[in-house]
């Protein structure tokens, strides 16, 4: 064999080792990674060529499954009340994927999970279809209902977040505009041309798939004030809730010439004790308390009920929130700001409504959870959530200093709309101004409360009003005026069964 042969001989030689090798590697290393990626399409194929299991609100399902004769994905996904509890199922769709609990639990609701393996063993042999799992929900459908059309009459972009405060379940997480996921589960182009629409952030009026309770983040407002008025009570700047504060009005912000008033008038707000400052909401108040305080006690007060932190951790996948963030490194006059819920501040509606459900579970902020339980196909229980706590956010003695400021609020000052007879109310209302150039914009409503009746229950929630789109004077937009009746409604749908 003459010398170039050889060497075509030994590099072809490489090729067939190096293709072996690799063969090798694909099946031996990286085939399980592969066989579940989410662009294998027979992996699509298995995921849709059963029923899936349900997800679960009050014993009713809320999801189905469509038989899809002749087409190469056996079922299609069906939603019950598909707008009213999008941000709670998110989508399972032939052609776009899945979100939220469909995709966090698919495992178990397309029945491929590893728990199921005996039934897919005995499957095979008695011929029987595979067959998925349940996930329970802790959505309470009246509170959910009652959010929903409480935004909707609005025709407000929004979000409703109701808590059971003493064991963290989720009872309501709805956002508006929302959208149908039974719209776009198929793989048809129609179906497509659907989802497309709505992801088309230009073309869709409101972004109906963004999930503003817990994914989108905005100014606290004045809803912020109750973490505020903690922290000035934990740190000594305040003893006494009823005595007058130093702080003038309209306030000056430190190191700045701006002088920043209140809507209540400077008459009422000048030299305000706290309960009165949160009867009216007075910005000086707590605009002088958080300078006192300095960045780090502000910080670590926001930290501890669940500021800068994951509200689910990972095991929760895709039901993962943004986190809400009080940011290090702040000036003094960005520091004040943060007293009255501005400045460099981001909050989702969930973390208003833990702040709201900590003060209402006498400090102790506890872990939301969306998901009661894993049911197999037997119906047998794969898995239990239970309540877990997070902090002791504040001690005994400030809870009930700032529990008497919040009812107060709703007996006396701006939270009155959010009353229930025979129910003890406390809440605080909220307005945001977007950005630093404030004066064309429309600013954002806020509204957070909590109720307890006499058999010992309770609800936190937090009402968030975007009113870019609506029909509203700027002198209109108010959380008391907008958001109170909502969250009042949601209290009553818990609390009055």
């Amino acid at each position: 064999m003459n010398r170039p042969l050889r060497h075509i001989a030994v590099f072809c030689g490489f090729l067939v080792l190096a293709l072996l090798l690799r063969t090798n590697w694909l099946q031996l290393v990286e085939s399980e990674e592969l066989s579940a990626h989410e662009k294998n399409r027979r992996v699509k194929i298995e995921q849709f060529s059963t029923p899936r299991g349900n997800i679960v609100v009050d014993g009713s399902p809320i999801t189905g499954s469509k038989s899809d004769p002749g087409m190469e994905f056996q079922y299609k996904r069906t939603y019950k009340d598909g707008p009213l509890y999008a941000p709670v199922t998110g989508y399972a769709s032939q052609a776009q994927g899945m979100s939220l609990l469909e995709k966090t639990y698919d495992s178990v609701l397309s029945g491929q999970d590893d728990r199921f393996a005996f039934q897919q063993f005995t499957g095979m042999l008695t011929a029987e279809k595979r067959r998925g799992g349940d996930v329970i929900t802790t959505i309470d459908s009246k509170a959910q209902k009652a959010g929903y059309k409480g935004l909707k009459e609005l025709d407000a972009r929004g979000a409703v977040v109701a808590l059971d405060p003493k064991t963290g379940k989720v009872l309501a997480l709805v956002s508006t505009p929302s959208y149908d996921p039974s719209e776009f589960s198929g793989n048809t182009f129609k179906e497509g041309d659907r989802y497309l629409s709505l992801v088309d952030k230009k073309g869709k009026k409101g972004k109906p798939m963004a999930n503003r309770p817990l994914r989108e983040t905005y100014p606290p407002g004045s809803t912020f004030k109750i973490l505020t008025a903690v922290a000035a009570l934990e740190h000594g700047v305040v003893d006494d809730i009823d005595a007058p504060s130093e702080a003038e009005s309209p306030y000056p912000l430190p190191l700045s010439t701006n002088r920043i008033g209140s809507e209540a008038g400077d008459a009422v707000c000048g030299k305000a004790s706290l309960k009165t400052a949160m009867q009216y909401s007075c910005n000086n108040v707590f605009l002088d308390a958080a300078a006192k305080l300095g960045p780090d006690k502000m910080r670590e007060t926001a930290e501890k009920f669940g500021f800068n932190k994951d509200v689910y951790s990972e095991e929760f996948g895709d039901m993962l929130a943004t986190k809400s963030l009080y940011p290090k490194g702040l000036d003094k006059p960005g520091t004040a700001l943060t007293g009255m819920g501005q400045g460099s501040l981001t909050s989702t509606p969930m973390q208003m409504a833990m702040v709201t459900a900590a003060i209402a579970n006498d400090g102790k902020l506890m872990q939301p959870y969306i998901v009661d339980e894993l049911r197999g196909p037997d119906l047998s229980t794969l898995e239990k959530n239970e309540p877990r706590q997070m902090s002791q956010a504040i001690s005994e003695g400030t809870v009930q200093k700032v529990q008497d400021m919040m009812e107060y609020t709703a007996k006396e000052g701006s939270a009155q709309r959010a009353l229930i007879d025979g129910v003890t109310v406390g809440g605080k209302t909220g307005t945001a101004q977007r950005g630093v150039d404030v004066k064309d914009q429309v600013p954002y409503g806020w509204f957070v409360s909590y109720g307890k009746n006499d058999a010992g229950d309770s609800v936190a929630v937090a009402v968030f009003i975007d009113p870019t789109e609506m029909d509203i004077s700027r002198s209109d937009i108010s959380g008391g005026r907008l958001g109170a009746p909502i969250a009042r409604s949601v209290m009553e749908a818990v609390l009055q069964k």
